[in-house]
């Protein structure tokens, strides 16, 4: 995004402008939101390092604050039996090496507190009341009144701590349905005592912890408090409690409402692809004026653009943004220096982040695999330059180019088609996906800064390469789709996925996909799915997921039957935080599924199939192939059968699935190594 009109310039001179917060001045109204990186269980000076350097490497890119990922206040509260709280004196050596790295980086930086509750996944967990949460197996203890105290007292604890440490203040995480989420809520206060019943004893919880906090520390200490604008779970506060909760919090001494939105076991998704940009911040803006300090909006905000509108339009005074911040460590910089086009875009795929984290591995980034591993990917400039053929512009390819041209090397990228992007712009077309196409807008951007000459329409062979004197040759050829094996796959009517996501097949009303991968599912919604309103604007998004009301499900587009060969349920291999959503939209689409079928041939009546169930014949109009992909190796085995020195990457070297995250981490990692 160009600031082009004077409207957008006006609205991104606001943006820059400082914001002068209690004793703080911020330079920029851009922040780096909380998010787990999977490192704050770090227990040593390599681990804490290793910390410091994420954290400054996003200071050095230009975010005005950085709120880390949660720490636990108490071992009780910590959100995972590996998880160390911060709770000791000893500990603070480890975290003053965070906080110098930032400081040295021109940053500030806040410590998050999060107290788990009944979320926690350990043995200790504690809340308000003994109500088990639905993504635990097993239910918390109630805290004593004695216990309450305790916790309130380990949270100035840890506040002091992080002064102590260098942090120039902390976030208090009261959203999200973690313990001050469940102090607040009668669906999980169920106490008759003074902390329980009325909102006002609800609220006296977070109150207090924000009270004692302010009182211990003094009025040149950052309190940011993490508040849930919107829970979406039944038996939460109402929006008029919301707002009291939130003037109470910010009389307690708070100097900056950061918003939080949804419970962990809300069945409203908030911050996955499928969720419009900005889609919340209506009600962050109504809680903005009923407020008197600064308000942060958040979850899907991954442009300047939009930060820009939502600052001029008054809906808030900060923006934050936490998996925007993994794409592109140097976001705020590239805004602030005209180059908005250039940035990577986070794609909300959750697939190298928040999946990576419940899979207890540290969080990266699909786009940019450096996040969370920057000591792994350390950029030098070249010695002596080479001359890079780069066949191939899918995500592989160019990854690989804008590394090697950032080292000084001379590289020309090859691409069959008329566009880059290669599988991306298939995936793009699926709902939820959109953003995708923006990836693949960004990497052109940065190949044109970079000026990296792109060949479109091209099918490079090994004439037109030899002769061109490379000296390294990278196939990034990518994969084709595998076809069916079977009598009568020939029939007209079976097309690839590639045939059916690009256009070129005739989709009709009654289909049938084979194969029950990543790719198809994606294909199974992007058949049946009519409401692609839900997935860019907030109404209609409010609407489908049934936010205020009734979820109202449009019909599908189209009769879908889903097949796979292995038996039991489907979508056991999608990611963690995303697969939910799409096996509820297939399920609300009335898509047909079945396993543990063996396909035996096609005829004008049908596909004929065999299951525990018996025999059976699927009529169908359009069958879509989904069957996994063959590798496009041959002009690499043709180079390398001349001498020449040839490097194979993505899908042409691993066919295995359609794998972005690997296609991108191997483009960088021979980027920088070639």
């Amino acid at each position: 995004m160009m600031i082009s009109s004077a409207s957008q310039l006006q609205a991104f001179k606001s943006l820059a402008e400082p914001l002068r917060v209690a004793h703080v001045t911020l330079r920029n109204r851009i922040v780096m939101g909380s998010m787990h990186s999977g490192l704050e269980c770090s227990q040593d000076e390599a681990g804490f390092d290793r910390l410091a350097r994420f954290y400054a490497e996003r200071a050095r890119g230009g975010v005005a604050l950085i709120a880390t990922g949660g720490f636990g206040p108490n071992a009780a509260g910590r959100l995972a039996a590996e998880d160390l709280p911060f709770e000791t004196p000893h500990q603070v050596k480890l975290h003053a090496r965070v906080t110098t790295a930032v400081h040295d980086a021109g940053g500030l930086i806040v410590l998050q507190i999060v107290h788990a509750g009944r979320y926690g996944y350990h043995d200790d967990i504690v809340a308000p009341s003994p109500i088990k949460s639905p993504l635990n197996k097993t239910g918390p203890v109630e805290l004593t009144q004695a216990a309450i105290q305790q916790t309130i007292a380990d949270y100035v604890t840890c506040a002091r701590l992080a002064r102590e440490a260098g942090y120039d203040g902390v976030e208090v995480m009261g959203s999200e349905g973690y313990l001050i989420s469940q102090f607040l809520a009668p669906r999980t206060n169920h106490r008759t005592d003074q902390w329980g019943g009325s909102l006002e004893n609800r609220a006296r919880f977070p109150v207090t912890v924000v009270r004692e906090i302010r009182a211990a520390l003094g009025a040149d200490f950052l309190i940011v408090f993490r508040h849930s604008v919107l829970d979406l779970v039944d038996g939460a506060l109402s929006w008029d409690e919301t707002v009291w909760v939130a003037q109470q919090v910010a009389a307690a001494g708070a100097d900056i409402l950061s918003t939080g939105i949804g419970w962990h076991e809300a069945k409203v998704p908030t911050i996955a692809g499928v969720v419009p940009h900005a889609a919340f911040t209506d009600a962050i803006g109504k809680l903005k004026r009923a407020v008197s300090i600064p308000v942060t909006a958040s979850n899907r905000i991954n442009s300047p653009a939009i930060a820009e509108r939502l600052i001029a339009s008054g809906d808030a005074d900060l923006i934050s943004m936490a998996r925007p911040m993994l794409a592109d460590a140097d976001f705020a910089n590239k805004a602030f220096a005209g180059k908005a086009d250039e940035i990577n875009v986070c794609i909300a795929c959750n697939q190298a982040c928040l999946d990576h984290y419940f899979e207890g591995k540290v969080i990266s980034c699909l786009v940019n695999p450096r996040a969370g591993h920057e000591a792994d990917y350390s950029p030098a400039p070249v010695a002596s330059p080479k001359r890079i053929a780069v066949v191939g512009a899918g995500m592989a390819g160019l990854t690989v180019a804008i590394e090697a041209a950032k080292r000084g090397h001379k590289v020309e990228l090859f691409e069959a088609a008329a566009v880059i992007g290669g599988q991306m712009n298939l995936a793009a077309r699926i709902p939820g996906k959109a953003d995708y196409a923006e990836a693949v807008r960004a990497y052109g951007a940065q190949l044109r800064a970079l000026g990296v000459p792109i060949h479109l329409n091209v099918r490079a062979d090994t004439e037109t390469l030899t002769r061109e004197g490379f000296d390294d040759f990278v196939m990034a050829t990518g994969v084709r789709p595998r076809g069916l094996d079977l009598p009568g796959a020939d029939d007209p009517r079976v097309v690839s996925y590639e045939e059916a996501l690009s256009g070129r097949a005739n989709l009709s009303s009654r289909i049938v996909v084979v194969g029950a991968s990543g790719i198809g599912h994606d294909v199974a919604l992007f058949l049946a799915h009519s409401d692609h309103a839900a997935c860019v604007d907030p109404a209609a998004f409010a609407s489908r997921w049934g936010i205020g009301g009734a979820p109202r499900i449009s019909p599908p587009a189209r009769h879908v039957t889903l097949l796979k060969r292995s038996p039991g349920s489907f979508g056991r291999t999608l990611g963690k935080t995303t697969g939910w959503i799409i096996r509820q939209e297939l399920r609300d689409l009335g898509v047909q599924q079945f396993s543990g079928v063996n396909y035996q041939r096609i005829d004008a009546s049908g596909l004929h199939i065999t299951s525990e169930k018996g025999t059976a014949c699927l009529p169908f109009d359009t069958l879509v192939v989904c069957a996994g992909q063959i590798s496009e190796r041959t002009l690499a085995d043709q180079l390398a059968g001349m001498d020449k020195r040839v490097h194979i990457i993505g899908g042409a070297r691993l066919a295995t699935e359609l794998d972005a995250k690997r296609a991108v981490e191997d483009g960088v990692r021979l980027g920088l190594a070639i």
